[in-house]
């Protein structure tokens, strides 16, 4: 199967191509791919949203044990985190709907502020399909089993040096809960 990284990159040179062909200049037309990028934003919320209600119905309140890599360069000790299944997709889901504001807002920037159209059709398209191919989606909404690549907690992409990875073996956790300090100053 293609990565999503490939399909991304097929797609964004795709549709710069067709962005060259155009009018952006015909305020019609310029309207019609405001209202392109809307849509595919109130889609997402909306995809996001039926994400959060099935979460909460489904109250899954399974234990999940695993550690949490210490921020690069800040010296702490990884840290270790015991949450729920449901605690655990709402986080998850937090972070979606962060990384779509944040999108919304650097998109805001650049088409109201710096002028710029053509990014307004890319980003129509590739959060949509990022939305569609995200895990908590792939769960709550397609069914598919939480294993593999969808058990929890899920694996990030593959940071520096294998940087900043979720560990969830049990000697991890046990090492980590023995060497975390937990805030606790050193006199």
């Amino acid at each position: 199967m293609v990565s999503a990284q490939v399909t991304n990159l097929a797609i964004i040179l795709v549709m710069m191509q067709v962005s060259k062909k155009i009018p952006f200049d015909d305020p019609d037309t310029l309207f019609l791919v405001r209202c392109m990028y809307v849509a595919s934003n109130v889609i997402i919320l909306g995809l996001y949203l039926y994400v959060q209600m099935k979460i909460n119905q489904k109250k899954d309140m399974s234990t999940i044990r695993y550690v949490e890599p210490a921020p690069m360069g800040s010296g702490e000790q990884p840290k270790p985190v015991t949450t729920t299944v449901m605690d655990y997709d709402k986080g998850q889901l937090r972070q979606l709907f962060r990384g779509q504001l944040m999108g919304v807002g650097m998109m805001a920037v650049m088409h109201l502020y710096m002028k710029y159209t053509n990014p307004l059709l890319i980003q129509s398209i590739i959060p949509v399909k990022s939305a569609i191919e995200s895990n908590l989606v792939k769960i709550h909404i397609f069914g598919q089993p939480a294993t593999g690549d969808l058990q929890r907690p899920f694996k990030a992409a593959s940071g520096f040096m294998g940087q900043g990875q979720v560990q969830s073996d049990e000697a991890s956790v046990k090492n980590a809960e023995k060497n975390w300090r937990g805030g606790v100053k050193e006199e």
